[in-house]
C-alpha cells in the first residue's frame, strides 16, 4: 500500500480493496525538477482537436498547482483564489502549521495554516509571499461517467505531472481509517501515486471537479496499487469547506451527519462504544448512553469505527435514522436518532 502522511493503511468501504493516502511521505527521495512546457502538437485527424485541448488544460491549469512539503513528506495544493490560499489534504499538511510552497516554475514560499477540517482530509494553507494563479474549481454534480479526467500534482516529488483517465464512478463513500471518510467520491481511471494528494482532477474544459486523495490497493497483489482506481474529493465539498476555513478557520456548515458521540472500540463485543456523548447532541437525545454499543445505523453494519464513520458519511443531517445498540447489561434496543451536522 502507498504511504501516505502520518496515515496507515485503510478499507474501501464500497469494495474489497483498501485504501491509502497519496501524501507521500516517501516521496522525498524523487527530483523536484519541473517537466518542460509542452507544446502543441501539429498533428491531423480526428483525435488531433482532443490532444490539442489535453495540452491547453494543462498549460492553464498547471501554474495553480504546487508542491508543499512538510517534515514529514511532499504533497500537492491548488490555488483556490488569488489571496495566496491553497486548498490542500488535511493528510497532507499533518501537525505542521509552517510549509515551504513550490511553484511550478521552481519558486519557493513560506506559507502557514489556515484551517484544516480532518473528517473531510482537507485543509488551507496560506502563501507568506509570492503569488500563485487560482484554479477555476467546477461544478462536481455535473461530472459524468465516461467523461475524460487529467490528474495534475507533484508524485513522488516530481512537479507538474500529469496523468489521464475518465471518470470512472460518482457517488463513492470510501473509509480512509483513522475517522476519516470522503463521501460522494469522485473514482477515475487517471493514476494518482504518493504526492498527488491535494492536487488537482480536472475536466476537458480545465475546469477542478476533485482533489486527488486516495489509491486502491489490491491485497490479492500483496497491497500493490490496483491498476486505475482512485478517488477524489468532489469540488462541491472542497468549496464549501474551504470557503468557511478562509472565512472563519472553521467549518460550521459541513454537509457532513453527526452523533454527537465519542467512540472507542471493545474487544468484548462486536460494535462501537459510546464512551462519551455531546450534552443534548443527537445520540443523547435518542436515549443512547455512555458505555452503549452501537452495532448498526441505518440498517448497515457498524461493527468498527471505520465502519461507523463510513456509514455517516453517506447519511445527511436532518435524517432520521434506527440506531441499534446494545446496553451494557446485554439488552438489545432499537433507538430512532435524528442525525446533527459535524463542525470543527
Amino acid at each position: 500500500m502507498i504511504s501516505a502522511l502520518n496515515r496507515s493503511f485503510a478499507a474501501v468501504a464500497v469494495a474489497a480493496a483498501a485504501l491509502s493516502g497519496c501524501g507521500g511521505g516517501s516521496s522525498k527521495t524523487a527530483g523536484t525538477t519541473a517537466a518542460p512546457p509542452v507544446a502543441a502538437p501539429k498533428t491531423a485527424g480526428a483525435g488531433a482537436g482532443v490532444q490539442a485541448q489535453f495540452v491547453q488544460v494543462v498549460h492553464d491549469v498547471s501554474p495553480a498547482v504546487v508542491q508543499i512539503e512538510t517534515p514529514q513528506g511532499l504533497g500537492s495544493g491548488v490555488a483556490y483564489d488569488g489571496r495566496g490560499n491553497i486548498v490542500t489534504n488535511n493528510h497532507v499538511v499533518g501537525t505542521s502549521r509552517t510549509f515551504t510552497v513550490t511553484l511550478s516554475g521552481g519558486d519557493s514560499h513560506p506559507a502557514s495554516l489556515v484551517g484544516t477540517f480532518p473528517p473531510s482530509d482537507l485543509a488551507v494553507i496560506r502563501l507568506g509571499s509570492g503569488s500563485v494563479p487560482a484554479a477555476r474549481f467546477g461544478d462536481s454534480s455535473e461530472a459524468q461517467v465516461g467523461a475524460f479526467a487529467l490528474a495534475i500534482g507533484n508524485p513522488l516529488g516530481l512537479r507538474s505531472s500529469v496523468t489521464d483517465g475518465i471518470v470512472s464512478s460518482l457517488g463513492r463513500t470510501v473509509s480512509e481509517g483513522n475517522g476519516v471518510a470522503i463521501s460522494s467520491a469522485i473514482q477515475t481511471s487517471a493514476p494518482i501515486n504518493p504526492g498527488n494528494s491535494g492536487g488537482a482532477l480536472v475536466d476537458i474544459t480545465g475546469q477542478v471537479i476533485g482533489i486527488p486523495t486516495l489509491a486502491a490497493t489490491d491485497p490479492e497483489l500483496g497491497g500493490a496499487q490496483a491498476p486505475g482506481i482512485g478517488f477524489a474529493i468532489p469540488s462541491n465539498t472542497v468549496k464549501r469547506i474551504a470557503s468557511q476555513l478562509i472565512a472563519t478557520g472553521h467549518v460550521t456548515r459541513s454537509g457532513r451527519a453527526f452523533l454527537g458521540i465519542q467512540v472507542a472500540t471493545t474487544m468484548s463485543a462486536p460494535g462501537v462504544v459510546a464512551a462519551a456523548l455531546q450534552i443534548g447532541g443527537p445520540a443523547a437525545k435518542a436515549g443512547i448512553r455512555p458505555g452503549d454499543v452501537i452495532v448498526s445505523v441505518a440498517g448497515r453494519p457498524t461493527l468498527t469505527t471505520d465502519e461507523l464513520t463510513t456509514v455517516l458519511a453517506a447519511l445527511r443531517p436532518g435524517q432520521r435514522v434506527p440506531v441499534v445498540v446494545v446496553h451494557p447489561r446485554g439488552k438489545r434496543a432499537t433507538l430512532q436518532v435524528t442525525l446533527g451536522q459535524q463542525t470543527g
